[in-house]
């Protein structure tokens, strides 16, 4: 026989033989492509066992775009950090996942017996690890400013910039883990009218937050905790300045529950506790909230908060209002 051709049939034998194997490689996914497909799954089944609880109709909807459940970005605090109204959470705003892009914006507004706040803001994050953001306060003294020779129109203004880094765990996804999410974050804050806050005793018009907060949902009981350690030295949250005679920083304890009653709505409480540095009897703010998303983009908040008091040497009264918020987050 030919040797050339005995070689030539042989090779014809050896693809023949290995062409199924090939088609099988061909055909298998990629690796990284069976980890996102893990990932996935693992957010359907954390999404599937709260949906569940809800009627069949609603339950295709409970989870859209992006992977992450309604409201988990949170809604934005008075600082401009995601949140609850008074106390940032460890999530990370928007709804961007772990590749994607996040935004928001914001706009809240707080009325009590002698005051108003007006705070807007917005804030970017990155594959749900980084969240920059950016707020400015605008706190209306009305009928104190007119008794202080300052005018009834007269408002205390604030610029807040905030940034948060997720640091480990997963609120949602980590059911079978006690860890929480937990985050770090750092707000520096800068007074408008720095003369005025130095008169009632504060050090300076500017100062630095440090927080560490630690959220866990529950996804069995609809159940959301937070708390948060702070290191401040802000009065009234920086609208009075930073600090006072002999007085700096100090750690300051807040807290957060919140229940969902179905995908769409969330009940809860918070606590704040607050420095009293310049003597005036400031004391700890909290409220009861309702966060409504009639859409994954629309967040509206109402709540009657209590802001504790406020330069008490001067109303003696608690402030107490209603505070609205509406965010647009994507």
């Amino acid at each position: 026989m030919n040797p050339n051709c005995f070689r030539w049939r042989h090779a014809a034998a050896i693809a023949l033989a290995i062409q199924p194997v090939i088609a099988v490689a061909q055909d298998a996914p990629a690796p990284e492509t069976l980890m996102a497909a893990e990932a996935s799954d693992g957010q359907m089944a954390a999404a599937e066992e709260t949906a569940s609880r809800f009627p069949p109709a609603e339950r295709q909807s409970f989870v859209k775009g992006g992977g992450r459940l309604l409201l988990t970005s949170g809604v934005t605090q008075v600082e401009g950090a995601s949140g609850g109204g008074l106390t940032p959470w460890a999530f990370i705003g928007g709804y961007g996942t772990r590749n994607e892009f996040g935004a928001s914006a914001f706009a809240t507004g707080v009325n009590t017996q002698d005051y108003s706040l007006a705070t807007f803001g917005g804030l970017i994050s990155f594959r749900n690890r980084v969240e920059l953001s950016v707020a400015r306060q605008s706190f209306n003294l009305n009928a104190v400013g007119a008794a202080l020779g300052l005018g009834r129109k007269f408002s205390v203004r604030q610029t807040v910039i905030g940034a948060k880094v997720k640091l480990v765990g997963d609120a949602v996804l980590e059911q079978d883990s006690l860890l929480p999410q937990i985050a770090a974050g750092v707000q520096y804050k800068r007074n408008d009218e720095e003369a005025i806050v130095k008169s009632l005793g504060a050090r300076k018009g500017e100062g630095v937050d440090f927080y560490l907060t630690a959220t866990k949902v529950i996804l069995s009981e609809s159940l959301l905790l937070n708390g948060t350690a702070r290191l401040t030295k802000a009065n009234q949250f920086g609208i009075l300045g930073f600090g006072g005679p002999g007085k700096g920083y100090s750690l300051q304890g807040e807290g957060s529950v919140a229940v969902l009653l179905n995908r769409k709505l969330a009940v809860g409480a918070e606590y704040r506790m607050k420095p009293n540095n310049l003597g005036l009897k400031e004391t700890d703010a909290f409220d009861f909230f309702a966060a409504y998303t009639p859409t994954r983009n629309i967040a509206v908040t109402v709540a009657y908060a209590d802001l504790g008091r406020i330069a008490s040497e001067v109303t003696g009264n608690k402030q107490r209002g209603v505070y609205a918020s509406l965010q647009l987050g994507f």
